[in-house]
């Protein structure tokens, strides 16, 4: 067991971690283009920050929180997704005094206790962005706009874009009720969990993974047709921004998102080529959570975005992110004066800028090339006591073969032109 990862966590080793490189500098970039700014935040947070802000009837607070008691028994819970703690740190810090709106994004670790799958882990990472601020449906548009951006500058093509709008509490509530009279024939049939959902909050049974309980509501009346004027106006308001914007959508009726925070707009970006949980992205609007978890009535709008996922739908889609050649230099001793030489320029080499390696096992002068073609190197530099007295050091170009001689003290000048 010491020698294996938890069940659902894994290790990126450094034959993959420099595709996740890649992709967080792609994703800080992109944000970065559109006005987001990073925020950071603990791993851990108050307990009663997700269950006040998740929702208690959400699979999340129900089953997943990895959640403890610190030794001064306070209820702590690793981080199960990412806009709790930004609002909290909004919050905090009073960053609504600021002129607004306020623009954040992140990159982080996220834990929930589920079963593992394709994509899915106990441990996963997450892009996200949050604006706080404004109730303009020209935030929802931009948020969805950078993750379209995002999702095709990295290649991927065949990614549908689905948007719905869950309503406001005071639409919702009427439709809660026909909702209500829709499933109550077919109560007894809903899984355990639904049946604890049913009057807390029945929009959770439309979102719940079991087979059974999708097969029961099918047919069931859409939000859409109890939204309120003003939930009305912004969903029509969105459309149109969108449209503006050249982004394809499809208005899906279904989407309700996993986390009681969401109000109007909720979207999904969806792909058929990563089994059936399909989503790669998935946002929405959340007007009343700055103020639920005790801050001032400020409206907000953003996405999450697993890197699993991502990871797994930029294969399907056959895209390869290519491997960085990481050493610049590499240099190949023969004696004991080459290698007191080789050690003095391996440094002054790396505090040029240069990535540059010698061989640390003893190997050969023959296995030091081998090592060097491992590492990819683009040059290697050779090294004999006879090079020292004669001034001239070899140079070696590894792909093409091509070999110069140069002198000694040119060689940093060399490799820098």
């Amino acid at each position: 067991m010491l020698t294996n990862a938890p069940k659902g966590t894994k290790d990126i080793l450094p034959s993959q971690v420099y595709k996740w490189h890649y992709l967080e500098k792609t994703f800080a970039d992109i944000c970065l283009r559109y006005g987001f700014k990073e925020i950071r935040t603990p791993i851990f947070e108050h307990t009663e920050l997700f269950t006040r802000g998740v929702g208690d009837t959400t699979d999340i607070v129900e089953k997943q929180m990895y959640t403890f008691d610190d030794y001064a028994k306070r209820s702590l819970t690793l981080k199960p997704e990412g806009t709790a703690p930004v609002v909290r740190a909004f919050v905090e810090h009073k960053q609504y005094a600021e002129a607004q709106p306020t623009k954040y994004f992140y990159d982080i670790p996220c834990y929930r206790y589920e079963k593992p799958q394709s994509g899915r882990l106990r441990e996963f990472h997450q892009f996200g962005i949050e604006i706080f601020g404004t109730n303009n449906m020209m935030a929802d548009a931009e948020v969805i706009c950078l993750g379209k951006d995002f999702l095709e500058g990295l290649g991927i093509q065949n990614i549908e874009l689905r948007i719905n709008s869950i309503g406001c509490p005071q639409c919702r509530d009427e439709y809660k009720k026909v909702l209500r009279e829709f499933l109550q024939p077919k109560h007894d049939d809903l899984c355990d969990t639904c049946k604890g959902r049913f009057i807390k909050n029945p929009l959770r049974i439309l979102d719940c993974k079991s087979e059974v309980c999708q097969e029961l509501v099918q047919g069931a009346p859409v939000m859409l047709d109890y939204l309120c004027e003003e939930c009305a106006t912004a969903f029509t308001e969105l459309k149109t921004d969108l449209n503006s914007m050249d982004v394809e959508y499809i208005v899906d009726t279904g989407i309700v998102r996993g986390l009681d925070y969401y109000t109007k707009t909720a979207f999904e970006f969806v792909s058929n080529k990563i089994g059936a949980q399909g989503t790669v992205c998935g946002g929405g609007r959340y007007d009343n959570l700055i103020e639920e978890l005790g801050g001032p009535p400020i409206p907000g709008v953003g996405f999450g975005l697993g890197i699993e996922r991502l990871l797994l739908t930029l294969e399907a889609n056959d895209i390869e992110i290519a491997e960085p050649q990481s050493v610049d230099v590499f240099i190949a001793i023969m004696g004991d004066r080459a290698k007191k030489y080789g050690l003095s320029l391996l440094r002054q080499l790396r505090l040029k800028g240069f990535s540059a390696e010698m061989d640390l096992m003893a190997r050969n002068f023959k296995g030091q090339f081998k090592y060097a073609d491992r590492l990819r190197a683009k040059q290697t530099i050779v090294i004999g006591d006879n090079e020292l007295d004669e001034g001239m050091i070899t140079i070696k170009n590894m792909s093409t073969s091509e070999q110069r001689l140069i002198p000694i003290d040119n060689i940093i000048d060399e490799l820098i032109k």
